[in-house]
């Protein structure tokens, strides 16, 4: 990987995106920000990061023969990758919290951000953004954030866990154009927080549902077993999981 080290930057997503505008970066060009002021999350959430402590970082990968319609598969990669560098960290009970935070047990550890540039009726190229509590041990009002410290109580060193997380992130997407869809999707699904536990689930309206998660479906919405044993499937914007 190329690796592009700064000090302080507003987001490392909009930055890797203006530098593509102006050079041909390599594939899987890295740019880590050891500060980061304005991350962004899923709907329109913001990321909190901690200098010196949070590992904030954006991915730049390139495809050659990816359909628009497949967009999802990178995030079941990217999410996988991420699950999977924690596991050679040793971190107990990984799990992805559709559709891509990362958890261990019920504390939220990395959210990630996927930005696709489009050539016609392919995917040209991803920008990955990658926020991760590394030592972080004060959160600001986000009971349910965590970090590498207060789940194991070990400090890690940034650049190692960087290096690990690319590696891994990197190793996944390379298989999109060369293995089964199928496998990844069974692989992600496997690794759902709460699959096949009853849930409460909170729509845009407000209004709760009980339901079981049973996995997701080929545009990456998921797939929820409702009190009638009927099977709901719902976007990103349509419900968040309660727990």
């Amino acid at each position: 990987m190329d690796l592009i080290k700064l000090s302080a930057i507003t987001s490392t997503n909009s930055y890797l995106k203006e530098m593509c505008t102006q050079t041909q970066l390599k594939d899987a060009t890295v740019v880590w920000a050891q500060a980061q002021t304005e991350g962004r999350g899923q709907r329109g959430s913001t990321w909190q990061s901690e200098p010196g402590k949070s590992l904030t970082f954006s991915v730049l990968k390139r495809f050659h023969n990816l359909s628009t319609t497949e967009h999802i598969l990178i995030n079941m990669a990217t999410s996988l990758g991420v699950a999977k560098a924690l596991d050679k960290l040793k971190i107990p009970k990984v799990a992805i919290k559709w559709p891509n935070d990362i958890m261990s047990y019920d504390k939220k550890l990395c959210g990630i951000l996927i930005e696709n540039q489009l050539k016609g009726k392919l995917l040209s190229s991803s920008i990955i953004g990658i926020g991760l509590n590394v030592n972080n041990v004060e959160f600001d009002n986000l009971p349910q954030a965590g970090s590498l410290f207060t789940i194991t109580g070990k400090n890690y060193e940034l650049e190692e866990v960087l290096e690990l997380m690319v590696r891994c992130i990197l190793e996944e997407l390379e298989k999109l154009e060369i293995s089964s869809h199928d496998e990844l999707k069974t692989g992600y699904e496997a690794r759902l927080f709460r699959k096949d536990e009853i849930s409460v689930f909170e729509r845009e309206d407000g209004t709760l549902l009980n339901g079981i998660i049973r996995g997701v479906n080929r545009e990456g919405n998921l797939c929820v077993e409702l009190e009638d044993e009927s099977l709901a499937e719902f976007s990103l914007k349509e419900v968040k999981l309660r727990y």
